[in-house]
């Protein structure tokens, strides 16, 4: 089955990257807003008997998740025999209980508007109480890991350093590419009070005296996790303090921040394309759409 790539607004480098490496055409899509502030779309290429490849990262992801329903919806009318869903970042994600009574369960909801895709690929999803995608989108979703090519960086770039999990919930993360770059991982506790208040503490019996250490976490959003973390190394006077993120979210100048606390570098995938968006998935993306 011949297969076309459909790139959407910011995703679209990624896009055309990953259809140089499986070998099939890039689609513009023609998007436009009408006066009223509706939506215009349409398809540029025929795509009848394809499979038709959707990415879009869905940070700010209210516009994008109205633009795939429009645009799945309109392959499946215009032929398209399968439609495939790459989001390397999966939105919604936290929001995966009723915290409190009247909430809505985020996840579940996009889960269901996105059921006419055949397939759903997403890199780390933030996976808590969730065991498995399954628990969220219909079908066979397909969940992608970037560990190895953080660990792949680190090792390239950085020497001796010690990986620190901000939570309980990094320490997947931290865990798994401490073994990779042959190092160690510790975790922090946390107690979270709201989205923008945070306290972070390290057990008194771990040093970070001199050392370089590297701060892992699945996102940054608007950093007051990161934050906090980097304040407690400080307090224990770690030398050299990078952070690295599978999604690097940058909300509310969450890097200005952390920089202005002294962080040496900040480094993320480019599941979210930024300048500090340094380690490519395309890749990883390509191989599972082989």
């Amino acid at each position: 089955m011949k297969k076309a790539v459909v790139g959407f607004s910011d995703s679209s480098a990624l896009a055309k990257k990953i259809a140089r490496q499986v070998k099939a055409k890039y689609s513009e899509l023609e998007l436009k807003k009408f006066p009223d502030g509706e939506t215009y779309l349409r398809f540029k290429d025929d795509i009848k008997g394809k499979e038709v490849i959707f990415i879009e990262s869905l940070n700010n992801p209210n516009e994008k998740i109205f633009n795939l329903i429009l645009a799945s919806h309109t392959a499946k009318e215009l032929g398209a025999k399968k439609l495939t869903l790459v989001a390397p970042y999966m939105c919604y994600m936290r929001q995966d209980k009723r915290f409190n009574s009247g909430e809505a369960i985020s996840s579940k909801i996009i889960g269901k508007l996105f059921h006419n895709f055949n397939k759903i690929i997403t890199v780390d999803p933030h996976l808590h109480r969730y065991k498995s995608l399954k628990q969220v989108f219909s079908g066979n979703p397909v969940r992608l890991s970037a560990n190895e090519l953080i660990s792949s960086y680190i090792k390239k770039n950085l020497k001796n350093v010690l990986i620190i999990g901000p939570d309980a919930e990094s320490y997947q993360w931290a865990e798994e590419i401490a073994k990779h770059v042959k190092s160690h991982a510790i975790v922090l506790r946390k107690r979270r009070f709201n989205s923008r208040s945070v306290k972070i503490r390290l057990n008194n019996n771990v040093s970070l005296k001199g050392k370089d250490v590297v701060i892992v976490d699945d996102i940054i959003s608007t950093g007051h996790t990161m934050i906090e973390t980097v304040k407690e190394a400080k307090k224990h006077k770690a030398k050299n303090i990078y952070c690295i993120a599978v999604h690097g979210l940058n909300v509310e100048n969450a890097y200005l921040k952390l920089k202005k606390l002294g962080v040496k570098k900040i480094i993320a995938t480019n599941t979210i394309p930024g300048k500090d968006s340094l380690i490519d998935v395309s890749g990883l993306i390509s191989e599972s759409l082989k």
